[in-house]
């Protein structure tokens, strides 16, 4: 099997990949075509099915597809234009090869994890924590599981762990540095930021909305998981109960960008600056991890908003 990440631009595929996405377009001259989004276990890649032929035969989105084409490139990104296709047979194929996986060993990091855990010294908080990363083996399961996003970044499994480790260590960096902070505060939002994530998305392979996630979102969610955990816990203070809501419900920044508030808190501003920070260069590190190699320049990117290029080497 070649995987995606060993693609070139001008190579011939033969190969079974995850149809993550499908959609029937029209050119602008009135022609359908296909236009799909395949994956496997080191990332994604666009493709285009432009000749309807008896050679492409029928399939869904989520079903695994045996693809015979070329790979060439646009945009800076690789692409593959495909001329048959059909449905791979149970047995051809591995499911956990089409699983896309942190680099990183998911044991290490939440091991790590639990060290900033231990490090919150407010009873209440670090109770709070407890109940959720510790004591409910259902919820440490999904969130080692899950990704952040469907798409932009951190978009495979461990991928939640992964931003929240480096959300909590610049958090805890801006703690050395600022000493306004209050450490168990920005700690504590910083580790539960995006809890609400392992409602708001499916587990792989689908890795998709669900409805909790489409009508409500992660940051209600995440307030709500919270909330019910801080009432188990006799005597938490309503004060810092709000302030760590606070945070979590401000951690977008701005309210366009889907935080209820924007932040009133020096550890809410800490959190938004640490989450897009992280959201920012892993969206990078992606981006320059599907294009290729001998491309400096990669072209007009939505995300942000500017034409996106390699530093010389």
């Amino acid at each position: 099997m070649r995987y995606i990440n060993e693609l070139k631009s001008g190579d011939m595929i033969s190969d079974i990949y995850l149809c993550k996405t499908k959609q029937t377009l029209k050119t602008k001259a009135g022609k359908s075509y296909y236009s799909m989004m395949l994956q496997d276990k080191t990332g994604t890649v666009d493709a285009k099915v432009w000749e309807l032929t008896p050679g492409i035969e029928y399939f869904e989105p989520m079903d695994f597809i045996k693809v015979e084409g070329q790979v060439t490139s646009f945009q800076g990104s690789l692409q593959l234009n495909l001329r048959r296709i059909r449905r791979a047979k149970e047995g051809e194929y591995i499911p956990a090869d089409y699983m896309p996986c942190s680099r990183y060993s998911i044991e290490d990091m939440y091991k790590e994890l639990m060290g900033y855990v231990d490090s919150v010294k407010e009873p209440h908080l670090h109770e709070l924590l407890e109940l959720f990363f510790v004591k409910n083996t259902a919820f440490i399961k999904s969130f080692k599981e899950h990704s952040a996003a469907k798409s932009i970044h951190h978009g495979f499994v461990g991928g939640l762990l992964e931003h929240t480790l480096s959300v909590t260590k610049l958090c805890d960096f801006y703690t050395t540095r600022y000493p306004h902070l209050n450490h168990d505060l920005l700690i504590t939002a910083a580790i539960c930021h995006d809890i609400g994530k392992t409602k708001e998305l499916s587990l792989f392979p689908s890795n998709d909305y669900t409805d909790e996630g489409q009508l409500i979102g992660h940051i209600v969610t995440g307030v709500e998981m919270i909330h019910d955990a801080i009432r188990e816990i006799p005597g938490f203070p309503v004060v810092l109960a709000n302030e760590l809501k606070h945070c979590i419900v401000a951690h977008h920044g701005e309210l366009e960008y889907g935080s209820p508030k924007k932040p009133a808190l020096m550890e809410a501003m800490a959190l938004n600056l640490a989450d897009n920070t992280d959201a920012r260069m892993e969206t990078m590190t992606e981006i320059f991890d599907r294009s290729e190699d001998n491309l400096e320049w990669l072209g007009f990117n939505r995300i942000f908003e500017s034409n996106i290029r390699r530093t010389s080497k």
